[in-house]
């Protein structure tokens, strides 16, 4: 395996030794790590080059948090198995290894290779060389833990999900599968859904200046996202919640991909607006056929009449699928207005493990955690007895 040397806490270009199985390399550099990489074929949108570009620019310098990017090669053969893009970060007096996330990649995976495991046997040994790889590096860390995976990499069975520690993560995708017949798809909808998104496009288009918009100019679109910004947070402010995504970090990491992914479609800007005034932004990804949707806002009250959040998912929806898309991701949350464009629920786990004695607690605690999710009802009688309000459904 290849182990990463670091250099007063920092990690260093790199380091290498040797044991069967699997060779792992950890490096700190993105950049550096997918040029090496021979085909990135992206198990999810959020497996794109430009997203983990976006990514780690913005948080590499994060007070905190570390790259750590695993190539991962048959140690026999030197052929690639997987990329895996980690990070190391200080949380409750632990080191913990996790994916490069911090609550804004909703679906985690490795990127594979021709050489990725396919069956239990030589996933549980690519697992064991990782952690062994991360025990080993200087400075180590205490906990692994990765969260949000997905079952599957674009059909190729996911090595993390065939170990046997990965457990049912709390949230799921919600998925939409239009087929070639987007009319077709829509007649699935409940009548009353699809009476009322008829009626949002009449009202709203009653103005002659309104008009729906995928925008494809970097400046317009970085305009958008601006709006975006200012919309989403008046809205969260407005509930009394918590809101990190305007943040000057994490406001970075969408400037960043807005910036450099919407010339080559990637990142997908789109907008309902009267004139000059913006009523409604949407922003997601797109890999081929499949589309993601990561933030949306509304200029609210004012333009409730033409419920312009479910409005702009439709117009978008219409408007992407002419274009090629067919699989139109609402991403995680159970948010009662995804359930009314028809989606399915898309399981994802979580798989975590001591890599040190100040990490088993909570790699025990982790494990505790999925196994109660297997009995929900349980689950539920201990939220409430802890005084946890019940999982909030908004309502566009």
């Amino acid at each position: 395996m290849t182990v990463l040397a670091t250099n007063a806490g920092k990690l260093d270009a790199r380091a290498k030794t040797r044991a069967a199985g699997y060779r792992i390399e950890l490096v700190a550099d993105w950049k550096q790590a997918v040029a090496r990489w021979s085909d990135v074929s992206p198990s999810t949108p959020f497996q794109h080059p430009q997203w983990y570009a976006a990514w780690y620019d913005a948080f590499a310098v994060a007070d905190g948090v570390e790259p750590l990017i695993a190539i991962v090669t048959d140690a026999s053969t030197g052929e690639q198995a997987a990329l895996l893009p980690l990070i190391r970060r200080r949380q409750s007096n632990i080191s913990i290894v996790e994916f490069a996330d911090l609550d804004l990649t909703d679906y985690n995976a490795p990127i594979l290779g021709p050489a990725a495991p396919r069956d239990a046997g030589a996933a549980r040994a690519l697992w064991r060389d990782l952690r062994s790889a991360l025990r080993r590096m200087q400075g180590g860390a205490d906990l692994i833990r990765l969260r949000k995976v997905p079952l599957d990499c674009d059909g190729r069975p996911n090595p993390l999900a065939l170990l046997g520690d990965a457990g049912s993560c709390a949230l799921n995708g919600n998925v939409a599968v239009t087929g070639e017949d987007y009319d077709a798809w829509r007649y699935t909808l409940e009548k009353t859904v699809r009476k009322e998104l008829e009626r949002s496009w009449r009202v709203f288009t009653r103005d002659p200046a309104a008009s729906f918009q995928i925008v494809t100019d970097k400046a317009a679109a970085l305009r958008i996202l601006a709006t975006t910004e200012v919309q989403q947070g008046t809205r969260m402010r407005s509930l009394g919640l918590n809101f990190i995504l305007n943040d000057e970090t994490c406001a970075t990491f969408y400037r960043n991909l807005v910036r450099d992914g919407v010339g080559s479609g990637y990142a997908v800007v789109t907008a309902l607006r009267v004139g000059d005034e913006i009523v409604a932004t949407l922003l997601g990804i797109r890999c081929g056929a499949r589309y993601v949707m990561i933030r949306i806002s509304n200029a609210g009250e004012k333009w409730s009449n033409c419920s312009p959040g479910r409005l702009i998912i439709e117009r978008t929806m219409a408007a992407l699928h002419g274009d090629g898309v067919r699989e139109f991701d609402f991403s995680v949350g159970n948010y009662a207005y995804k359930r009314r464009f028809g989606v399915a629920s898309l399981p994802l786990v979580d798989i975590s493990a001591a890599l040190g004695w100040r990490g088993l607690p909570h790699a025990l605690r982790d494990r505790a955690a999925r196994e109660l999710r297997n009995y929900p009802k349980l689950s539920a009688r201990l939220k409430r007895a802890l005084g946890k309000p019940p999982s909030r459904e908004e309502v566009h």
